[in-house]
């Protein structure tokens, strides 16, 4: 394989060749507390979206008496990855212009919208640079072909307005600890790594800012915050890549660092406190900024095996805790996350990482801690080999889901293979598991306050009308058959749109029945269903 397809297809892979061994090459190139003011969160996620979802509609929902269907979730994550690092989805080329970089992402967008998803994960910061107009890190060399090079317009403002303009909530998507592609990338002057080459290790031919540095961590959740006070975003996202993941065994080079911080600790116990002081740093930082701003991780499938620790799963591969001082139990523990995102890049029956081994071992990680559980999916992985050549192996990872009410949702990696649809799998997903629109799932801690119902809601020659409201994100449109609306919007059965604030406030009713429509803030919360008059 030529080194720019390896480049492409080596971060997901590292979920199968580095399973079974510690010593494979490492991935490099794509990187998919209780916050301290909100420690006594204790409902579970489950517990918490059910809660929410039946609450502001009274008039038609009794949480007790209402059956709902796990085939129909109202509240689901449906998202997908868009990684920008060496144009893997987005943009598909440097150097392209601002108009053919807008045509290719809304091609994303809409293939998106088309499979009935509700979220973007979009990479805004590869490796110590920016997709967007920033004063700290140079621009990404992913948008013109160098380092540094004004590409004439701010991405970021676009793919954020028009995500939001479809529907889909908008999580920018950091790497905190790689600084360059390369050791030999030509970097600009002003690049933090060229100004604080203090802060920098070079290991196996790349470039890491040392996690193990305060002002390292410092200037991660600087470069996050910056991004979250400018720009619109709906959550902050971080990947697998913490400390490099194994390679060809040489050593990282921190020891100045834990000889001066590392208190009696051991080296991995002191790295993994780096890792989890970083991420409850960002955690406080980001809530602070603005508390409507979810943060959460896609961790490596595996946190421990069984034989490393009673706790572990019942796998035999690398372990994120041991390889890249990944600890996602401390961070679940702590409630330092919004949600984990373990990415199970791997097909039921495999031996060394089972998915129907891993999914309940997840589910049972975050139960009862008020940190929600979604599930990174290998789309990438569709059509290859072995169990993943039956178009039937990931839409089974959904199926099974539905078993673990822990779980709620899933994001694809990636979107170049959203818009390949491999095996026709998401025409396939779509029929069989996203046959109704979803909400967003409520998370633990944030507001709950119902947005005030929509208003002059009324249906006459086919098309189903009402006023815009004041701070709303979206409607939730409803559609009875029956006489009985008690229950109608106990799940997502009779909801048959979620309709983007952005776009005309109107239906067209093609089916007969008594319509209802609610109103959605930016977080999910739901106002009472109004019957059209």
């Amino acid at each position: 394989m030529s080194e720019r397809g390896r480049r492409q297809v080596s971060r997901p892979l590292i979920a199968t060749t580095l399973v079974a061994t510690v010593a494979a090459g490492a991935a490099y190139t794509f990187g998919p507390g209780a916050r301290a003011d909100q420690a006594d969160r204790k409902a579970s996620p489950s517990q918490e979206r059910s809660r929410a979802a039946d609450a502001p509609a009274q008039s038609l929902t009794a949480a007790a008496s209402c059956a709902t269907s796990a085939r129909y979730p109202k509240r689901q994550l449906r998202g997908v990855w868009i990684a920008t690092v060496h144009n893997l989805d987005w943009p598909s080329r440097p150097g392209l212009s601002p108009a053919r970089q807008q045509a290719e992402y809304l091609k994303i967008l809409d293939s998106a919208v088309k499979h009935r998803f509700n979220a973007v994960f979009v990479q805004v910061r590869p490796a110590s640079d920016a997709i967007y107009r920033s004063s700290l890190e140079p621009w990404s060399q992913w948008l013109t072909g160098t380092a540094g090079k004004d590409p004439g317009w701010d991405p970021l403002p676009f793919l954020v307005d028009e995500a939001h303009k479809r529907g889909l909530e908008f999580h920018a998507w950091f790497n905190p600890f790689r600084a360059a592609d390369s050791a030999t990338s030509k970097l600009p002057a002003s690049h933090p790594a060229k100004v604080h080459p203090d802060w920098v290790v070079k290991h196996e031919g790349r470039l890491y800012y040392n996690p193990g540095l305060p002002q390292v961590r410092d200037w991660v959740t600087k470069v996050v915050t910056d991004v979250v006070r400018r720009y619109d975003v709906d959550g902050v996202h971080f990947d697998d890549y913490f400390y490099p993941y194994p390679g060809n065994g040489a050593k990282f080079a921190d020891s100045a660092a834990y000889k001066k911080y590392g208190k009696g600790m051991s080296l991995g116990d002191w790295r993994r406190r780096n890792v989890n002081e970083l991420v409850a740093e960002v955690s406080h930082a980001v809530h602070a900024a603005k508390p409507y701003v979810k943060f959460g991780i896609s961790p490596f499938g595996i946190w421990r095996n069984k034989a490393e620790d009673p706790g572990g799963s019942a796998t035999k591969g690398m372990s994120g805790y041991d390889a890249i001082y990944a600890d996602a139990k401390a961070w679940i523990k702590a409630r330092s996350v919004d949600y984990v995102m373990p990415q199970l890049y791997w097909p039921r029956g495999f031996a060394a990482a089972d998915y129907s081994v891993l999914l309940p071992w997840w589910a049972n990680a975050v139960k009862g801690t008020g940190v929600d559980l979604y599930i990174g999916q290998a789309l990438y992985q569709v059509g290859t080999t072995g169990a993943w050549t039956k178009a039937g192996e990931l839409p089974a990872h959904l199926a099974l889901n539905r078993k673990y009410p822990e779980v709620g949702g899933d994001v694809f990696f990636s979107a170049a293979q959203l818009v390949k649809n491999p095996l026709g799998v998401l025409d396939r997903i779509t029929k069989e598991h996203y046959t109704r629109p979803a909400l967003l799932p409520l998370l633990t801690g944030f507001d709950t306050t119902a947005p005030a119902a929509p208003r002059g809601v009324a249906a006459s020659g086919g098309t189903l009308t009402w006023k815009a409201q004041p701070g709303a994100r979206a409607y939730g449109v409803y559609r009875v058959a029956g006489d009985d609306a008690s229950c109608a919007t106990a799940d997502a059965r009779n909801l048959v749109a979620v309709v983007p604030a952005s776009a005309a406030p109107s239906y067209a009713t093609t089916a007969p029945g008594a319509y209802y429509v609610t109103a959605l803030d930016r977080l999910g919360n739901e106002s009472a269903a109004v019957p059209a008059g």
